[in-house]
């Protein structure tokens, strides 16, 4: 059983030490906990519980442990990698289990599939130490000649990329047959777009309009999504403790994923940006619609978003299918939840907004992300540039 108990930093700061104590022969394993600024007894109660629970469900299962025993654990996956042969064991023994560890679930799981579906049937039987430069680049030309997009083909490099990277620097072989792959190229027939895809204002208004017919819980959560950028399984974790009905803060501190080997699960934000955003007043009004349904229809919850007829977070999968039917019901054209987060971005740049403070809002690690992806020119902005140069330069010379 998972004890708890309060501290405090150097600094003032209060946190919950979880300890497990796992009998005579292991070391307990301790995590700390952090509470978020003005959260309420009754809310800290339940979460860390919640928290607790599942640090000593990984403690049970061996997903956590000790210093000690996570160096026992890489010098037996050392003696391990000493013994492979082919592909496909250094991946199952070796690769995948250190990205169990560095990677999201959801990562992982994509990771797993590429290689099930892509790699190991192709080379995955093969011995490692003699897989060359052309056998992968035969492998990459196959998935392209299937028309797998570009990305499908890049994803696939990058993997090998770094399989063969870990195997290179644990010595289970002596060259990195990658270093003479070039990175895959797109094929001729599959022109690359410039910038991202976004909704256009009239588009957006449209979905809006679209909207009004719309179920209350749909309602509140693209609203959301517009009004802020959140990814998908950001919005999915939004709990009513987080949300501030008058201010219209709400606090980013979690992702909701699915993968069919876990199903539904709560993870950290991606990059671990935890962070706070802010709606409008038509969202912050329906969100507070959407917490008084809750409560008078016997459902309440933890949660903003729930599965119908329950208090059970929402499976993101069934927003991408929502969102599939709400675009085959009012002729929107690839409408999707990342699209949303683009035509945030987009537009918040295209009007003034400054990168910084959307890179904030996005949850982006680094400016230099929203800056790469989101600042692109359109006909407006390069008619806009050419007024202000000659704003400037007519101002110019009145002043002389």
């Amino acid at each position: 059983m998972a004890s708890t108990r309060k501290l405090t930093t150097k600094d003032g700061r209060v946190f919950y030490e979880i300890t497990v104590s796992r009998g005579r022969n292991k070391a307990r394993l301790t995590k700390r906990w952090y509470p978020p600024d003005g959260w309420g007894k009754r809310a800290i109660e339940r979460e860390l519980a919640a928290v607790a629970a599942e640090f000593e469900r990984q403690s049970d299962t061996g997903e956590v442990v000790s210093r000690a025993e996570q160096k026992e654990r890489e010098a037996e996956e050392a003696r391990e990698a000493a013994k492979i042969l082919t592909l496909r064991q250094y991946g199952e023994r070796v690769f995948m289990p250190s990205k169990t560890v560095t990677m999201s679930e959801s990562g992982r799981s994509a990771y797993q599939g590429y290689l099930n579906r892509r790699i190991y049937p192709v080379i995955g039987d093969l011995k490692i130490t003699e897989i060359s430069p052309a056998q992968i680049t035969e492998l990459l030309l196959g998935v392209q000649s299937e028309g797998k997009a570009h990305g499908t083909v890049m994803k696939i490099y990058t993997i090998l990329h770094s399989l063969f990277r870990m195997a290179y620097r644990g010595d289970v072989v002596d060259r990195n047959p990658m270093d003479k792959v070039d990175p895959p190229k797109p094929r001729k027939d599959e022109i690359q777009k410039t910038g991202v895809e976004a909704f256009s204002v009239a588009e957006i208004r449209q979905v809006i309009d679209c909207l009004e017919s719309e179920p209350l819980k749909w309602r509140a959560y693209i609203r959301l999504m517009m009004d802020t950028g959140v990814r998908r399984g950001e919005c999915c974790a939004v709990k009513w403790s987080n949300v501030d009905f008058q201010t219209g803060a709400v606090l980013i501190d979690g992702n909701v994923g699915y993968t069919p080997e876990k199903g539904v699960y709560l993870d950290t934000p991606k990059n671990s940006r935890v962070r706070t955003v802010y709606v409008g007043e038509e969202t912050a009004g329906l969100l507070r619609q959407l917490h008084e349904t809750q409560k008078k229809s016997g459902c309440d919850s933890v949660w903003a978003f729930t599965r119908d007829g329950s208090a059970d977070v929402m499976n993101p999968k069934c927003v991408t299918a929502y969102f599939k039917s709400f675009s085959a019901r009012y002729g929107i054209r690839n409408f999707h939840p990342h699209k949303l987060r683009h035509t945030f971005a987009s537009l918040a740049i295209a009007n003034g907004a400054d990168v910084a403070s959307v890179a904030e809002a996005m949850g982006h690690s680094d400016k230099a992300v929203t800056l790469r992806v989101y600042t692109h020119s359109s006909r407006e902005s390069v008619i806009r540039a050419g007024e202000i140069f000659r704003r400037s330069i007519n101002g110019a010379g009145q002043n002389q």
